[in-house]
This record gives structure tokens, C-alpha cells and sequence, in this order.
């Protein structure tokens, strides 16, 4: 008789979902539910610290769901990201009258699919993980049903993610059908001997399906459509916490499935990488509309992220160097990018929201303190010393020389050096162009999120110390 499964590793994702099933049954019979938007945030942080609590390492459900540091560091950025973007839509919804709880409680569900894609430890927990949460995004893409924008970005995501899911599942048939197995464990011990052409060919297409969960080029096309369609906390969602989860899940596949061909897909990761931040560099030196800049610029972002997986070895430190720039600069990226959208979400006048650079002209003269944090932020995304994104792209450019990847490096600078000039041009207009009509006041919670965004981006170089032992000891957990 089998034994019955612990259930104990997979405790944080069961609380979600019971919670997510009790608040949709309360707000199914109740008048007034926009207090389980409240409930959905603060039930995403108590999960997330009982993570920190150290849930204990351990692997469950005949070895597809796994709990290690690796598990617990990204879980934490994941689910503290989704709170955030339901604390972050909460004036959003009051303003445009779209107080659907439904909202927090798809967001929620959302970050269950992302805990079981961070827990995959086979192909079969992947595909589950990343289709629950890919379902839940589907739908608030066109949650704003009045909008032909945003019922258009929910449209062509779903189309493009279906094909993208068909993609991956080719590649999980082919190597299935090239190892016999599954599980990651049994995956790697295949490829350890060579594996053939056959699981070359498997590994592309999951690559492929995963390259267009964290919109990288060439599988990025939806991002830009999306970002500028979808309501912005949805887009702000959109932005951080489903890239740390797919992050987690692709650095978890190549390391943990694929460590014996590791120059076969470090050839992919590096082409990638390149054309990524090569395309979010140029591409977003033309864009007007703000929400359509942030789009390319996460796919220049995700670029310098594979970098440190590109930078991965066969294991050892060089193995471990590699994985802890990725799990730096995504965890600096979510701080960045969470903080960026509150001041967006903040660019409203009493005619409604505004979304193009130029409203942004004299922000400076008309709201000096939010002129300084977007500053500071944009200064971050740009890599400029010594705010958080210089160490977060020092990290991953500091892995890619360790491992000879020399011209990788160089590109990643050059790309660094072109994106700084769609930042500074913003920075600009704020403080150089003649003022435009003011905004709103900011809300309590926008002003909470941005505060410890900007905070963290100006303080990080005090005191390191922290994220970069947390991400040490999540990297050697891998190996």
C-alpha cells in the first residue's frame, strides 16, 4: 500500500488555495466583498512568512513537489509581489468602479500556480504550476470588460500563451520520450550520458514555452500589447511577481534536469540573453506611452537576468555564482519595477488616468517628492552606482566573466549604456520641461509601496549583506 503523501512542504500553497475558496464563497453571497481584497494581500505576507518561518527541506508527492532554499527565496519574492499588486490596485479599483473581488482572489490563485511551478521537481508539476498560473493571468488581462484595449491584450495572450504551452508540452513529450522519465532527477541522470539529438530538440521547445512566460525575444510579442492594454495594477502584476516564478522554474529545469549537456542550452541562453536586451534597449527609445516603455524594458531585464544563467557551469561555484546573480538582480528588479508602478498608477488627473511620458513634463516643480523617487528608480533600472540595479547587474556580469564569457559581458554593458538613455530622457522631462497640469494626491498605499521600493533601491548598498547570504545559500541549495 502506498503511503499517504506529507503534506507539510506543500502547506503554504494548500492555505492559499482553501483561503481563495473560502473568500470566493463569502463574496458570492455578500453585498459588499471589497474587504477580501484586504484579506486576499494579507493572506499572500502571512504565507510568505511562514515561508521565512523555514518550512523544513523536504520533497513530497513521489519527489514532484521539493522545498529547499532555492524553493523558499523565490516563494517569498513571489508571493510579497502579488500582495503588493492587490494593496497597489485598491484606489485603482475605487476610482475606475471596478470593485470585483474576484480580482484578488484570480491573483491569488494565480500565486499558487507559481508556488507549485518554484516546487516543480518533474515535468508534470511544471505544466500544472505554470498553466494555473497562467489561467488565472488570462483572465484579469481582460478583467476590465468596458475596455476593447484590455479585452484585446486578455485575447492575444491567451492565444499566444496557448501556443506557447503547446510548445513546451512537444518539448516535455520529446523528452519523456527520449529519457523515460519525468523527473528531473531521473532527467539529469539521462542526460549525463549524452542524451542524442532527440533531447536537444526536447529541451528547445521547453525553452521555447518558458522564454515566453519571462517574454524574451524571440518569444516576447505579446509583452508590449498586453503591458499597454491591461489595467494598469494588472500590468504592474504582469510585470514582477509571474517573472520570478518562471525565473525560479527555468533556472530549476536547466540546473536541476539538464546539468550534463549544460553547453547545448548555455548556447540557447546566450542568444537569448543578447537578443533581449538588445531588443529592450533600442526598442524602447521610441515609446510614448509609459506602460509600453516598462514592457520593453522587462524584456531587456529578463536578458540581463539569463545572463546569470547563462553563466552556470557544470556545479561547484561557478554553478552557484551563476544562480545567485539571477536570484540578486530578480529580486532588485522586483523592487524596481513594484515601486515604478506605483508612480504610474499615481499619474491620474480628475478626468482619469494618463499613461503617455509627456504628462510627466515639470514633475519636478509640481510634486517634487514623486519626481525624486521615479528619478531615483529610473537611475536604478539603468544601472547607475550606487543605487541596487549597478549590484544587481554587477552580480550577473561578474558570473558571465568567471565563466569566460567575455563578449556576453561587454554586450550586456553596451545594452546597459543604450537603455540609460530612455531612463534619463524621462528624469528629463521631469525636471528640465515646463510643467504639465499636476496630479492627484497619491495614496496611502501607493505612497507605502513606493517608499520601501525607493528606499530599498537607495539604501541597498549600505547593507547587502542580507539578500546576497539569502541568495548564496538559495543557489547552493541547487547543487
Amino acid at each position: 500500500m502506498t503511503p499517504f503523501p506529507s503534506l507539510v512542504p506543500a502547506l503554504p500553497e494548500i492555505l492559499l488555495a482553501l483561503g481563495a475558496m473560502t473568500l470566493l464563497m463569502i463574496g458570492a453571497y455578500r453585498e459588499d466583498s471589497t474587504k477580501l481584497v484586504n484579506i486576499c494581500a494579507i493572506l499572500l505576507l502571512i504565507v510568505a512568512m511562514l515561508i521565512v518561518a523555514r518550512l523544513p527541506d523536504a520533497t513530497t508527492f513521489g519527489g514532484s513537489f521539493v522545498i529547499d532554499s532555492f524553493a523558499r527565496f523565490m516563494k517569498i519574492l513571489a508571493y510579497v509581489g502579488s500582495a503588493s499588486a492587490i494593496l497597489m490596485s485598491l484606489h485603482y479599483q475605487a476610482r475606475e468602479g471596478q470593485r470585483a473581488f474576484e480580482f484578488a482572489i484570480l491573483i491569488v490563485l494565480s500565486a499558487i500556480g507559481m508556488g507549485m511551478m518554484i516546487s516543480a521537481g518533474d515535468l508534470i508539476a511544471l505544466y500544472l504550476g505554470l498553466e494555473l498560473m497562467s489561467l488565472a493571468l488570462y483572465v484579469v488581462a481582460a478583467s476590465n470588460r468596458d475596455s476593447t484595449r484590455s479585452t484585446e491584450a486578455g485575447l492575444k495572450y491567451f492565444v499566444l500563451g496557448a501556443l506557447s504551452s503547446g510548445m513546451l508540452l512537444y518539448g516535455c513529450s520529446l523528452i519523456y520520450g527520449f529519457t523515460g522519465t519525468v523527473s528531473f532527477a531521473g532527467i539529469a541522470k539521462a542526460s549525463a550520458q549524452g542524451g542524442g539529438i532527440g533531447l536537444v530538440f526536447g529541451l528547445v521547445f521547453l525553452f521555447a514555452g518558458l522564454c515566453f512566460k519571462v517574454s524574451a525575444v524571440p518569444f516576447h510579442m505579446w509583452t508590449p500589447d498586453v503591458y499597454e492594454g491591461a489595467p494598469t495594477p494588472i500590468t504592474a502584476f504582469f510585470a514582477a511577481a509571474p517573472k520570478v516564478a518562471a525565473i525560479a522554474l527555468f533556472v530549476r529545469v536547466a540546473v536541476g534536469a539538464f546539468p550534463g549537456i549544460v553547453p547545448q542550452w548555455q548556447q540557447i541562453l546566450v542568444f537569448v540573453a543578447i537578443a533581449s536586451m538588445a531588443l529592450g534597449a533600442f526598442s524602447a527609445i521610441g515609446q510614448r506611452n509609459i506602460k509600453r516603455l516598462m514592457a520593453y524594458s522587462s524584456i531587456g531585464h529578463m536578458g540581463f537576468a539569463l545572463i546569470g544563467l547563462a553563466s552556470v557551469s557544470s556545479g561547484g561555484a561557478q554553478g552557484v555564482l551563476g544562480v545567485q546573480g539571477v536570484l540578486i538582480y530578480i529580486a532588485i528588479y522586483l523592487a524596481m519595477t513594484l515601486g515604478t508602478f506605483a508612480v504610474i498608477l499615481s499619474m491620474r488627473r480628475a478626468d482619469g488616468m494618463v499613461e503617455q511620458i509627456s504628462d510627466l513634463s515639470g514633475l519636478a516643480r509640481t510634486n517634487p517628492a514623486l519626481a525624486f523617487f521615479l528619478a531615483l528608480l529610473l537611475f536604478s533600472l539603468a544601472g547607475i552606482p550606487p543605487l541596487a540595479g549597478f549590484f544587481a547587474k554587477y552580480y550577473v556580469f561578474l558570473a558571465a566573466i568567471k565563466a569566460g564569457l567575455y563578449t556576453l559581458a561587454v554586450l550586456g554593458v553596451l545594452a546597459s549604456v543604450v537603455g540609460a538613455y530612455y531612463y534619463l530622457l524621462i528624469v528629463k522631462i521631469m525636471y528640465f520641461d515646463e510643467p504639465a497640469k499636476g496630479f492627484e494626491p497619491m495614496p496611502g498605499e501607493l505612497k507605502a509601496v513606493l517608499g520601501v521600493a525607493g528606499l530599498f533601491n537607495l539604501l541597498f548598498f549600505v547593507y547587502p549583506a542580507p539578500l546576497l547570504n539569502a541568495a548564496t545559500t538559495a543557489a547552493k541549495s541547487l547543487f
